[in-house]
């Protein structure tokens, strides 16, 4: 698998059904069919990953209770508020995740093993946490002040432009030190056994 997929994949994965909520309702202006495929997501992939015998993490459940929870409020009240709030408490969830020391290192590819700083790692986990922190309050401001298709809209570019945008710079940094650190321990190892 190419190191970037690697990296890539959990963190889309992860985020997949508050991105595909904001997606379906921007482009359908639908609160009622954005709900009802978020949910319907959030249940899938966990029956998939269910299926494929990997533990379910404490977060994975917590983001499926919410989208039962704040989705089943949506569809009875008819307020999009209280469905348009989830994403705040999920990014707020996991940007409280993320300020745990050392927490990016499950997400690096073995190719990045010994060839980039637990340092760099450590920090680059802390920029995530800011992210979903800043995520945050961006969502709760948006979805206490606009309509529900406005948020979606700004969401639905915000939520992916924000994390690919890190994840690109993150990965062209990691990458360059990593071939550095490669080079220099080529070099190492070229004058000893010269």
């Amino acid at each position: 698998m190419h190191p970037l997929f690697h990296a890539a994949r959990p963190i889309l994965i992860d985020l997949a059904a508050t991105l595909v909520f904001y997606g379906v309702l921007a482009a359908t202006g639908q609160v009622a069919i954005a709900v009802a495929v978020g949910m319907a997501l959030g249940v899938a992939q966990l029956a998939v990953t269910k299926a494929r015998g990997r533990q379910i993490s404490a977060l994975q459940w917590m983001s499926l209770a919410l989208v039962v929870i704040m989705g089943g409020a949506t569809l009875f009240t008819h307020d999009a508020r209280f469905i348009l709030i989830k994403p705040t408490i999920v990014y707020a969830a996991v940007g409280a995740a993320m300020l745990q020391r050392g927490w990016m290192a499950r997400y690096m590819p073995p190719a990045a093993d010994g060839r980039i700083p637990a340092g760099f790692i450590i920090a680059a986990g802390y920029v995530w946490s800011g992210l979903m922190f800043a995520s945050a309050v961006l969502n709760l401001a948006l979805a206490l002040t606009l309509d529900a298709a406005s948020v979606a809209r700004a969401m639905a570019i915000w939520s992916p432009a924000s994390k690919i945008v890190l994840f690109a710079a993150q990965y062209v940094v990691f990458r360059s030190v990593a071939v550095r650190n490669a080079r220099a321990a080529e070099d190492a190892a070229a004058r000893v056994a010269a």
